[in-house]
Parts: C-alpha cells; sequence; structure tokens
C-alpha cells in the first residue's frame, strides 16, 4: 500500500484552504497531496515525521512541506488538546507563472526547497492573523507570510535522497510500526513485537522503517519514551526514577543517557526550565 493520496478542497471562496484542528490528538495517517503545506502548530507534542525525517513537534513550531512529500503527526498520548492551523495551496494558486517572475524569485526559491520539508521558528502573529481576515486579505496576507519567509533562516528536513510517495512507501505497516510504539512504549516492547503488529520479519520492519523515515526503529522508540517523559517532568512531581519506568526504562541509567542524547540535557536539568 502507497501512503494514502489526500484530495485537497480550497476553502470557498478561495483557491487554496485554510482549516484549524483542535482535537484529543493528531490523525496520524502517512499521507501525500499535490499541495505545499504550512501547518503551524499551536498546542500539544508528539512526533513529526516528513519524508525520511523524525523530529519532534511542540507549541510554535512552523513547517512548509512540499507537494508529494508522505508526512505524519503523531501526538503524544495523555496530553488532554491538540491544536494546529494548516494553511495547503498549489504553486499556481495565484495564477500560472505568478512566483516566476523575477519580483518573486525568492519565493520561487522558498517553495522549491520546500521538497525536502522545511522548519522555520515561531511565527504565530501572522498565522493567527491569517485565519482571522476576510477571504481577499486572507490571500494578500498569505503571499505576505510567504515573502517573508522566504528571507527567513529555515531548516531543511528531509535528506536529499527522500523517499517520495510515488516511491512506493508501504503507508500501513510504517503506520502499524509507529501505532505500536505510540499505544505501548511504556512496555517493553521488542523488535519482535513491532514488527508483528506490520506482519513483517524484524528484518523487514528495521529496512523499511529505515528507509522510509530515515531513523531507526530503536531511535524512533526511544524519541517517543523521552518525550513522553517530558511531559511528565512537566506536568507531575513523580521521581525521576519512576517516571523512566512509567516510561519503559528499566534501567535508570539508560533512561539518563538515551534522555541527553535527544534532549542535550538530563531529566535533572530539564524539570526546573518548567517550574513557575
Amino acid at each position: 500500500m502507497l501512503a494514502a493520496f489526500e484530495h485537497i478542497i480550497p476553502t470557498f471562496p478561495l483557491t487554496w484552504k485554510i482549516h484549524s484542528i483542535d482535537a484529543s490528538h493528531f490523525d496520524s495517517v502517512w499521507h501525500f497531496h499535490r499541495e505545499f503545506e504550512l501547518t503551524f502548530i499551536r498546542r500539544g507534542h508528539g512526533n513529526r515525521l516528513i519524508g525520511d525525517s523524525v523530529g519532534d513537534y511542540g507549541p510554535g513550531d512552523l513547517t512548509l512541506i512540499g507537494p508529494d512529500l508522505p508526512h505524519t503527526y503523531v501526538s503524544t498520548l495523555g496530553e488532554e488538546r491538540h491544536a494546529a492551523l494548516v494553511v495547503q495551496f498549489r504553486r499556481d494558486f495565484l495564477g500560472e507563472g505568478f512566483f516566476e517572475t523575477p519580483m518573486f524569485e525568492s519565493v520561487a526559491a522558498l517553495l522549491d526547497s520546500a521538497s525536502r520539508g522545511l522548519s522555520f521558528v515561531q511565527e504565530e502573529q501572522q498565522m493567527n492573523r491569517l485565519e482571522a481576515l476576510p477571504p481577499a486579505e486572507k490571500t494578500v496576507a498569505l503571499l505576505a507570510l510567504l515573502l517573508e519567509l522566504s528571507h527567513r533562516d529555515r531548516s531543511p528536513l528531509a535528506r536529499e535522497a527522500v523517499v517520495h510517495a510515488r516511491g512506493g512507501v508501504p503507508a500501513a505497516r510504517i503506520e502499524a510500526m509507529v501505532e505500536v510504539m505510540h499505544s505501548q512504549f511504556e512496555s517493553r516492547l521488542t523488535l519482535a513485537d513491532i514488527a508483528a503488529a506490520a506482519h513483517v520479519t524484524p528484518s523487514s520492519a528495521s529496512r523499511l522503517f529505515a528507509r522510509s523515515t530515515g531513523s531507526t526503529i530503536s531511535t524512533y522508540l526511544n524519541v517517543v519514551r523521552v518525550n513522553a517523559a517530558c511531559r511528565l517532568l512537566r506536568d507531575s512531581e513523580s521521581s525521576i526514577a519512576d517516571i523512566a519506568a512509567a516510561c519503559g526504562y528499566a534501567n535508570l541509567s539508560n533512561f539518563n543517557r538515551r534522555f541527553r542524547q535527544i534532549k542535550g540535557i538530563t531529566p535533572r536539568q530539564y524539570r526546573p526550565l518548567f517550574d513557575l
């Protein structure tokens, strides 16, 4: 099964689509579409898979994803709400060749580089303003936002050799592996358990996951567990040892090592960052 194709219908009377999401979790379907996608995270944490890139998402994150680039957002369990503002548009939403004119060459370069997925620093004010405007002003504001982003620093997400949706990514199996890691991370999951969820052998699961996401299964599972630990460090007074055990780590030193590898600091250093 290939990555699911999503058909995008513009928000009338616009020639592009804008919609907000506010739910208990984001639908974690590995999918692609012909449109560019700007996603601004308002609330919630989790993992973001874009092409062969695996990373974290949290409030304030803004990404631009190019056409046909498979992606999904997988919400951290236990958080009450996840909210995002999503804008989807085709390159010709303002007319054929609009961005190929010399005055918009920076926007054309931005859109070209979005084939790998791009990450920006927080852009809350402009994204929220975009949602509130009347249709004509919305379109002008979107153009202004793209122009501004074209002059800002951005970080590419996927590698050059990204596996695009049309290359045959077996979405159902990737989704099954991701789902079992998110739903059972607190248990002692083995590679065999994860492979069984996708109905493949352990060696096939390892190859498939690495080829499709750019991450090993072990690395991704540790990211899921550490993200869950971060939530408990922020929102509970449980001891670090108890949090480690609750997130699937039988060994405290292993938990501390994995946490530092992923977050750059220790759990003990992380917790005070959220004290009021």
